[in-house]
């Protein structure tokens, strides 16, 4: 019985997170809890996108950037791998998303719910002059978390929040 469900939380794995799984020590090793709280996080992250998706079609940058800056980082003592599990759960979210969620509306999801798990992260937002593009990613500690590690040598730092 023990190796069937070992076997399904493999299979789940794979299927949500690619090859190889993700274990995520925030959660409860093996068994029901694990799935049910990366599955909430995956919710979480959804409804972040909605919401961040909600200003950004109003018009309200203002209020999206005050969210982000504002947003309260949480006492808990961060697992060490919450940050690859914030991120696999937002990439979840994206896929599950009914339009393509932009940089900005994943990058903004991403930073508070990396400060509700205790993480500071900060959000970027870069521009690049020829052609002109404009791109947002997530830093923790200094280091792009959610993106190509090389983006910030693309783009010019315009402002962290």
């Amino acid at each position: 019985m023990e190796s069937t469900q070992q076997s399904d939380r493999e299979t789940y794995r794979a299927i949500v997170f690619g090859p190889g799984g993700n274990d995520c020590s925030p959660i409860a090793a093996g068994g029901v809890n694990e799935v049910c709280t990366m599955s909430f996080l995956v919710l979480k992250a959804y409804l972040k996108l909605i919401q961040f998706d909600l200003y950004l079609a109003r018009g309200n940058f203002a209020v999206l950037y005050d969210k982000v800056r504002n947003y309260p980082v949480g006492k808990t003592t961060p697992a060490p791998d919450a940050v690859e599990c914030v991120c696999s759960a937002v990439d979840m979210a994206c896929i599950w998303y009914w339009k393509e969620a932009l940089c900005l509306q994943r990058s903004a999801a991403t930073t508070c719910l990396l400060k509700s798990h205790g993480i500071f992260a900060r959000l970027v937002i870069g521009a690049q002059q020829l052609p002109f593009k404009a791109h947002a990613w997530v830093e923790v500690d200094g280091r792009v978390v959610n993106d190509k590690p090389y983006v910030p040598e693309i783009y010019q730092v315009l402002e962290r929040c």
